[in-house]
């Protein structure tokens, strides 16, 4: 649901992220027809960097309590 989000409203997509001021940036490149593509390509690069981050804080868990 979040990569439909990043492909009609990437601005919204980083806001969602936590990313006020990128949202804010993406939103202005957006208004432009030629800025859509870039800024579709950054919020669906930064939700893929925010699902690895998620997959490692797991993974980093995971490990933690495997030693204990």
């Amino acid at each position: 649901m979040r990569y439909v989000i990043a492909f009609f409203f990437p601005w919204l997509s980083l806001f969602l992220q936590g990313k006020i001021m990128s949202g804010f940036i993406c939103l202005v490149l957006q208004l432009t027809l030629i800025g859509w593509i870039p800024a579709f390509i950054w919020a669906v690069s930064s939700l893929n960097r925010m699902y690895a981050d998620r997959r490692n804080r797991q993974l980093i868990r995971a490990v933690e309590r495997s030693r204990k």
